[in-house]
């Protein structure tokens, strides 16, 4: 089998085992048996911090030193980072697993689809971007279906048996990645004046600056129910005293919200077909303001089986958007930009969490109804910037493509 084409049929695989996450369902009950309040708080930090500062360098090395080393040293750092968690013993070993984590996160950013679109292109199959992005995207929510599920029945027996569990995956994912060839570059770009140059064209261009918008709020709005969904499902159980039974049934909530992910996701293709890449990525963003609608107006049960819509708006949007974007980008800024794109949204659903955190309660656990206003004035922003984004993206046209 060809370099390209074993990247291919590879690329599945390595999502698969990359989203192994056994730990998703745990990881707050973890917490809270090994560190004090204000570690946990730093411990947050941490790997938002590490990401932050990784993600741009991250992806420079990825289009100057190649795709292949990058997506090992992010497999070597995932497994690194779930061993700690497994085997070490204080807050400074957490600390470093964060970090860890936070490398295999950024490192991983922007690489992996651009292993597949660049493996795709050297066997002339750049057309199927789509259907193998899509591909990928199911192999990816089965993976956090199955592990959320089957982490939060491991915590029955113990908490860091789930991340002993992730740092096997991961060492299957450090076995895949060695498997991968480098794929071949266009030769486009020659010195880091032409790089930046590129870069900035990029930014400016009329589809990807649609998309770079789009992209970053969706990012925000898709991680809004992750921020704030928990609560809801505490009340449900009846308070914080039914900890520990939250995990199991989040772990269930998890992966109920992946199996539909994956329903959706063989509904997408032709929906795009139908509706046009406009408007079903306008309809993706519309279903995440609707779900910050229903939770600020709905609590307990009702609010939970709103949570398991979640990765729809994923299943419609990313595989697109990253297909979208994959042909109008130089091989040698690819990861690079990419990594900018997901820096902006990082830094601006931070920001926006900043502003909504002025006014939150300073004493005590969130109020389901303080959290029920702040997702209020989320999906009252958000019904502004759909009717903006319904306004412009002219470029992209009925059918998608410029």
């Amino acid at each position: 089998m060809r370099g390209a084409e074993r990247n291919i049929a590879l690329y599945p695989w390595f999502k698969f085992f990359q989203n192994l996450l056994f730990w998703q369902a745990i990881w707050f009950l973890f917490l809270q048996s090994e560190l004090s309040a204000a570690q946990a708080i730093l411990f947050y930090a941490i790997y938002d911090v590490t990401t932050t500062v990784l993600e741009v360098p991250s992806g420079y090395f990825s289009d100057r030193w190649g795709r292949r080393k990058t997506l090992i040293a992010s497999a070597c750092a995932g497994f690194m980072s779930c061993a700690l968690f497994a085997l070490g013993e204080g807050f400074w070993v957490f600390a470093l697993a964060q970090v860890a984590m936070g490398a295999h996160i950024a490192l991983a950013s922007g690489t992996d689809s651009s292993v597949l679109y660049e493996s795709l292109a050297a066997e002339g199959r750049a057309d199927e971007i789509e259907k193998e992005e899509v591909r990928a995207w199911r192999y990816s929510f089965l993976a956090l279906a199955a592990s959320a599920i089957l982490g939060g029945l491991m915590a029955l027996y113990g908490l860091r048996l789930s991340f002993a569990a992730s740092a096997a995956a991961f060492g299957v994912l450090v076995l895949i990645a060695m498997q991968f060839s480098e794929p071949g570059r266009t030769g486009q770009i020659h010195g880091e004046a032409e790089r930046l140059e590129a870069l900035r064209k990029a930014l400016f261009h009329p589809v990807l600056a649609w998309l770079l918008v789009l992209s970053i709020l969706i990012y925000g709005f898709g991680h809004l129910p992750f921020v704030f969904g928990q609560p809801f499902i505490l009340e449900v159980l009846g308070g914080s005293g039914f900890i520990a039974e939250a995990a199991v049934v989040s772990g269930v909530v998890t992966a109920l919200m992946m199996l539909v992910s994956v329903a959706t996701s063989w509904l997408a293709p032709e929906a795009r077909r139908w509706l046009g890449l406009k408007s079903l990525l306008l309809l993706a963003f519309c279903i995440q303001i609707l779900l910050a609608a229903g939770l600020a107006v709905f609590g307990n049960v009702p609010a939970v089986l709103l949570l398991l819509l979640r990765k729809v708006p994923d299943s419609l949007a990313q595989p697109f958007i990253a297909a979208q974007i994959q042909p109008i980008l130089k091989d040698e800024m690819r990861a690079t930009y990419i990594s900018v794109r997901n820096l902006v949204a990082r830094l601006a659903f931070a920001a926006s969490l900043l502003l909504v955190s002025v006014n939150a309660s300073e004493v005590g656990a969130m109020a389901i109804k303080e959290i029920q206003a702040i997702l209020a004035v989320y999906a009252g922003v958000g019904v502004v910037c759909l009717a903006g984004l319904a306004m412009t993206g002219r470029s992209l046209g009925s059918g998608g493509r410029d």
